[in-house]
This record gives structure tokens, C-alpha cells and sequence, in this order.
């Protein structure tokens, strides 16, 4: 025969029945039915006033809250949000606080709108924990981006470029750049293709030289990605958590590297790059790691830079079609102005060319040395083969 199932306030209707016995035993009931003495008066007590009715759960609500926001405020806020649906508790209470003398926090308005159900969905308003993403192997995403600007000493300013690889935090590229013009990028990305080959997919924000802020999905730096048979995403607008790997090495830059120096030009700044990135690829333990250093994770990639890239064929409507005419075009006009002064003087995003070279085309990425190996006993493979100036004649894409 199967145990009977017995529901809380069945429990509750056996036990006072049989403590209520004129010859039972309350202590031995309340041990019988798993609850303390306290519990077992109390509800013996209920029992006695109120029959089986009373043994009922009541409300646990304060009978007084002097905190509580009154009720004219509070209606207020439920007509601000009905007025304006589209209004959270951070605008409300801003609102509030040109109107009133005391204003009820944001958090406060919140919890007034969820209580009359004015919120949009489960859990709206209700801190959210941030979705956590790692890829599984090296190289099948790269996050790339500038950090803020700063001024040099000598004049000018330094644009940081940084390109991170997301599954092992590798720092592949941390430029000292004069612009943020895609021509500069692309030498810059050139050189680490051909240092540690093609990833499967890079991601970055919608601003230029990657994107374009308006109708037309691509730029000729994101046609010649895909050329080279690299996916491209992007983040979500506004929404810097999609590429939260760059912006805590950016947070990691500024800490030990920007709030310690101060630069006088480029090249001086390139120099703290290069030393600094050594320490943190070969050196620096990384919590978001588990400790281990970025090198002890990362692996060249087996998709070597190509020599040619064969050009694809769109349709003449094509928003890629469009990109690669204009990019096209921009080559032709800087090709076609005479060479002035600028031309032989090096650009301020010239740097002097490494004594070690790249690895060479026939090279497999099987047999090239590990990441860390070859940093640690070679430094200056940290820089890469050599690094021409910006065109002066390139136009912001």
C-alpha cells in the first residue's frame, strides 16, 4: 500500500486534533511532527480560537511600514510610467526630483512599478548577470578596437590599436598608431596575418574604419577581411559588454602602462607597447585565465596569410560591390597626385624594421616554435617585420 501524502495544513489538522487530547502529550507530538514546542503552542492556540479555519497561513506583511512611499507619490510614479512606458526608475525619479522636495530613489520606483505590474516581463528592473562567453579554441574569434586617444609630449596623439584573442586573452597587436584610418589598420593586421595567420572571425564595434554608422553594412577594410575568408561581426550599438575582453585590456593599459609614463612621440610609446606586451603574453599571470599566462594558451594559427587573394564577384547592387568601388577609387586618387615633400619624409607611424623576420610563406603552423618559447627566448620576434607610414593621401573610411 502506497505512504499517504499529507499536505502542510493536512499535518497541521492531524497534529492539533491529537494534541488537543485531554491525555496527550504536547512535547511528544511537536518530536512526532518534526516542528518545536513554540511551533506546536502557537498552533494549538490558533486551533482553539478559530477552529481548522485558523490554522490557515496568514500574511506575513507589517501591519505598520513607516518607510513605505505614500500613496500620492507613488501614484504619481504610476502615471509618469503610464504616461511615458518607455521610462525606467533611474528617469522617474530624476523627474520627481524637480517636482517634490523628496523624491523616491530609482531603486524605490522600481519596486513600485513591479508591484503594479508596470514592467516589461519577468525579472525587468532586476539586476541581470552579464552572459559570459569564451571560445574554444585559439584564433576562432579575435576582438579588436582602439583604446582612447592621448596626447603626446612632442605634439600629436597616440591612437592605440589592440587586437585580443579571445579564448586565450593572447595581446596580438598593441600599435601605436598616428590615425584611425583604415589603411593604418590594415598594415597593422597585415603584419600580424603573416605573424600568426587568419582567425576564423573577428569582432569589433560599429564605429569607423570597421564600420560605417550609416546604411551600408561594410567598409572596404571589412571587404578585404572577407576576402581573405574571415567572418565578420559586430557588437551590439551601445553595448561595450559584447567586447568586455578589449575593454578590460584597455583597463589593463591605462593601469600599468598610461597612468605610469608619460610619451613624447610615437615611437617612445611604441617601445613601452612592445616591452609591455612581452611581460603580459609570456609573463603576467591572468585571472580570467585561471592564473596561467596568455601564451600558455594560445597557438599559431593553421590558416596561413595567402599571398593573392582572388577577388570575389558581386552583383552591381550589392552594398560589398559598392564598398570595393569606392575602395577602389580611393587608391586610384591617391595614386594619381603628384609626389610632394610629405612623400620621402617618413610618416610619424613609421617604425624602424625588426632585425627578425617574419615566418615564411612555406612555413606550416606545426612547425613554427610555441608562442611562448619563441618570445621568451627572442624578444624581438615581439615586433614584426617592418612597419611603413600611414598615407597621408588615405581617406577616413
Amino acid at each position: 500500500m502506497p505512504f499517504e501524502e499529507r499536505s502542510r495544513m493536512t499535518s497541521r489538522i492531524a497534529f492539533c486534533r491529537e494534541a488537543s487530547l485531554p491525555d496527550a502529550n504536547v512535547r511528544a507530538c511537536c518530536r512526532r511532527y518534526g516542528i518545536s514546542q513554540t511551533t506546536g503552542y502557537k498552533w494549538l492556540a490558533r486551533y482553539a480560537q478559530g477552529g481548522e479555519a485558523a490554522l490557515e497561513e496568514r500574511s506575513r506583511r507589517p501591519a505598520h511600514s513607516p518607510a513605505r512611499t505614500p500613496p500620492d507619490i507613488e501614484g504619481r510614479v504610476v502615471a509618469i510610467r503610464r504616461a511615458h512606458p518607455a521610462w525606467g526608475g533611474r528617469k522617474i525619479s530624476a523627474l520627481l526630483e524637480r517636482e517634490l522636495d523628496v523624491a523616491p530613489a530609482p531603486s524605490t520606483v522600481t519596486k513600485i512599478l513591479r508591484r503594479h505590474g508596470l514592467l516589461d516581463g519577468p525579472g525587468a528592473g532586476e539586476p541581470r548577470a552579464y552572459q559570459r562567453f569564451e571560445h574554444a579554441e585559439p584564433n576562432d574569434l579575435w576582438q579588436m578596437d582602439y583604446k582612447g586617444h592621448f596626447a603626446l609630449a612632442a605634439g600629436g596623439r597616440c591612437h592605440p590599436l589592440t587586437v585580443t584573442d579571445d579564448h586565450s586573452r593572447f595581446a596580438l597587436v598593441l600599435e601605436a598608431c598616428c590615425d584611425q584610418r583604415g589603411a593604418t589598420v590594415r598594415q597593422k593586421l597585415e603584419r600580424a596575418f603573416e605573424e600568426y595567420g587568419l582567425p576564423l572571425r573577428m569582432l569589433f564595434d560599429n564605429g569607423p574604419p570597421w564600420g560605417t554608422g550609416g546604411p551600408e553594412r561594410f567598409t572596404p577594410l571589412t571587404v578585404w577581411l572577407m576576402d581573405l575568408g574571415i567572418r565578420i561581426s559586430r557588437g551590439r550599438p551601445y553595448h561595450p559588454q559584447t567586447q568586455g575582453k578589449e575593454e578590460r585590456f584597455h583597463g589593463t593599459i591605462q593601469r600599468e602602462i598610461l597612468d605610469r609614463h608619460a610619451f613624447a612621440t610615437l615611437e617612445d610609446a611604441q617601445a613601452a607597447f612592445d616591452a609591455w606586451r612581452r611581460i603580459y603574453n609570456t609573463i603576467r599571470p591572468h585571472e580570467g585565465i585561471d592564473l596561467q599566462r596568455p601564451a600558455d594558451r594560445y597557438r599559431p594559427s593553421r590558416r596561413p596569410m595567402p599571398k593573392k587573394v582572388e577577388e570575389p564577384r558581386y552583383g552591381p547592387t550589392t552594398s560589398c560591390a559598392r564598398s570595393r568601388t569606392r575602395a577602389a577609387s580611393t587608391c586610384a586618387d591617391a595614386s594619381s597626385q603628384p609626389p610632394g615633400p610629405s612623400s620621402e619624409s617618413p610618416s610619424p607611424c613609421a617604425r624602424p624594421t625588426s632585425m627578425v623576420s617574419s615566418p615564411s610563406a612555406t612555413e606550416t603552423p606545426r612547425s613554427r616554435q610555441s608562442i611562448c618559447d619563441r618570445l621568451s627566448s627572442n624578444p624581438s620576434t615581439m615586433s614584426v617585420n617592418t612597419r611603413p607610414p600611414c598615407p597621408a593621401s588615405e581617406h577616413s573610411v
